[in-house]
Parts: structure tokens; sequence; C-alpha cells
């Protein structure tokens, strides 16, 4: 017996835009003169995206194309998630936002009195909008969860059932993601109304039949008691029963992802992010001994792997100023300049702080100062 699931109709549809050319393999740039950025940093695959120039569509590590200055619109199928998006190297979904991608510009102040991007991203996590979006895309991905060390996969043949419950007339034809959550995550919202009508199996999957009907199984004889009365070819009321609770429980709805699985989320993606940021710079020097006759003015540099530094901002600070003071530091020549002050046998850690100047995540590194 085949049924059509949950009476949606699976005809194929895609709108997903046309790459414009094959993305590398993790490079900064594209085969001509545009970046390549990607969306969170393990990727969200699936995302129809368009910026002044390119059109595309995000591959299996989240990746589109662009040119420094543009904005991006990012799409699922025929499905508008977000516009005016600034494109760059990484875009999360805290920067889909205005209100938290402007927030994000603005850094907290860590007790080291060291400015400490991390602290504005954690107070972002309580945004309504930003969660009810996150819980959205995570459901839309092929498996129940997003594990830890894998990105969001959005299928095309997911896209395809969206966009055929986005052209039936009696369901919703768009979402609005700055309701509050009760009305977003309701039973009926039309977040769930869409995903009820996604199976997140194969087309020939019978999870993707429509469950068994009341009817349907009342009018199926019982199981037989004895296993060599029963039939193969006849489908028996219990089998039914168990099918129907099957296809049901496989439905997609927003509470298989909820606000503590979205924010650790979007907290891995974050921190990954901040972590290959912080791995592509370095101190000329990590340890520095120094004799407590010798007050000259010392400088530790900071290096960038493949580059120059090109800072935004710096501060640093020393940890025991009785021993090393820090005189001064210059963003522009990524430089932090130091003296000795205390006798021999002391020591301090100078903490450099600093801000790249393509995003507004700061870095930092230390020196251990030893006198001898």
């Amino acid at each position: 017996m085949r049924f059509v699931h949950l009476t949606r109709l699976l005809l194929p549809f895609s709108a997903a835009f046309v790459l414009a050319g094959c993305l590398d393999s993790g490079g900064s740039s594209g085969s001509d003169d545009t970046s390549t950025g990607r969306v969170q940093f393990l990727g969200v695959s699936g995302l129809d995206y368009q910026t002044a120039s390119q059109t595309g569509t995000t591959d299996d590590q989240g990746r589109f194309r662009y040119y420094p200055g543009e904005t991006l619109s990012f799409n699922v199928g025929n499905l508008p998630i977000v516009s005016d998006v600034p494109a760059r190297e990484y875009v999360t979904f805290l920067e889909f936002l205005p209100e938290t991608r402007d927030a994000l510009n603005t850094p907290g102040v860590n007790d080291e009195e060291l400015r400490d991007h991390t602290i504005s991203e954690q107070q972002q996590l309580n945004n309504i909008t930003l969660l009810n979006m996150t819980r959205f895309l995570m459901a839309l991905n092929w498996t129940e969860n997003v594990p830890e060390g894998s990105g969001i996969d959005i299928r095309t043949r997911v896209v395809d059932q969206l966009n055929a419950a986005l052209d039936n007339p009696d369901l919703p034809n768009a979402l609005n993601f700055n309701v509050n959550q009760a009305e977003f995550t309701a039973e009926d919202s039309p977040a769930n109304q869409l995903l009820a009508q996604i199976c997140f199996y194969p087309e020939d999957d019978e999870l993707c039949s429509a469950p068994p009907t009341d009817d349907d199984i009342n009018n199926a004889p019982p199981r037989p008691e004895n296993d060599d009365d029963i039939d193969p070819d006849t489908d028996y009321r219990e089998d039914l029963e168990n099918l129907r609770n099957r296809i049901l429980q496989a439905v997609r709805t927003l509470e298989d992802a909820d606000n503590e699985r979205a924010r650790t989320y979007l907290r891995r993606e974050l921190n990954a992010i901040t972590r290959e940021i912080r791995r592509r710079y370095y101190l000329a020097d990590h340890k520095a001994n120094h004799a407590a006759s010798d007050t000259e003015i010392k400088t530790v540099a900071i290096r960038k792997i493949g580059g120059e530094p090109e800072l935004a901002q710096l501060e640093a600070i020393s940890k025991r100023e009785q021993d090393v003071v820090v005189h001064s530091w210059s963003w522009q020549d990524a430089d932090v300049d130091y003296f000795v002050a205390g006798p021999s046998g002391g020591e301090s850690e100078l903490l450099i702080n600093f801000r790249p100047g393509n995003t507004y995540r700061w870095v930092r590194k230390q020196l251990r100062v030893v006198i001898d």
C-alpha cells in the first residue's frame, strides 16, 4: 500500500540560482578576481545567494563568491531568509541581522580590562529573531541534528519539497522570523506547517507516505496469532498502526532544534572562526630574557602567516608592571614597546590584544619576559 506523505504534493521544482563558475577548494579567491566567503565556519550548503555581481548556491562547505564591498541576499529555494548582509570571508548567522551585526562592533571588556569580542557575541545569543532563524535552518538539515564537526546540509530534495509547499495556496508562502518565539514555534505556526511538508528520507521510503487513516486501520484485518497464517501481501491492522506512528514521529518540527541546541551550534561556529583567525598571527618572540641592567626600550612585533598584519586596533598590558612596563604600542606598525623595570629574578607576561582590519574579532597573544 502506498500513500502520499501527509497528502503533500511532491512535484519536482527547483529555483536555485546557477552557480557562477566552480568554487575553488578552499582558497581565498575564485578562479577569477572574486573573493570566496563562507557561511558559518563549517558551512551551510544549499543556500541560494545573490550579490550585485554574483549569483549561486553555497556548496558543501557553505562557500559563495563576492567582490569586496558587496552585500548578500540568501534564500532557501523560493523562501527569502535575509538580505543586505555585508559579504566577507566568514558570514555568521549573527551577521545576518543588522542589530546583532552592529552590536558585534562594540566589544566587551574582560577581567583584565582588555577588549573581548566574545562577550558581545555571547550577549547576542538571546536575540529571538536570531534564534528563530537558526532553529529553522537547523531543522532543514538532512539529519535531525547538526552534530559537532558538521555544517548544515540543506539538500536539493529538501529544497524541492519546500518550494512545492510554498506553491501550495493552502500553506504559508513566507516566514516572519521577527515574531515572538511562542508564535514562531507553535504547533501550527507557518514554520512548522512548511516543515511538515518535507520528508527527510529518500523519495521511495515508506516514511514519505501519508499515514494510514483511521478507516484504513479499522478496515484492516487483525494480525493472526499464528505466524503460519500470516499473508505477506496483506496489510494488517497492527502493521498499519505501527506505520502511522513511525510516519508521524518522522515529521520534523522546530522542537527538534530547540534554543539550547541552537545556542550550542552558534557558539561552536563562532569559536571555530576565532580559533582560525587567531592561528594566522604570532609574535616574533614568545619569550624574552633581559638583564636587570638593560633598561633600554625593547620591541616585540606581531606577524601574520603569509602576509602583513594590517591591524585596525591594538592594546597591551603587563601583568606585573613593577617588573616589566609597557611603554607604547602602534597598530600601524603592529608592534609593542616595553622596558625592564624590576630586579634580577623578576618576570612578567605581556598581553598583546589586537583587532585585524577585516574583522570585529580580537586576537590575544602573550610574551613572557624574564629578568636575568
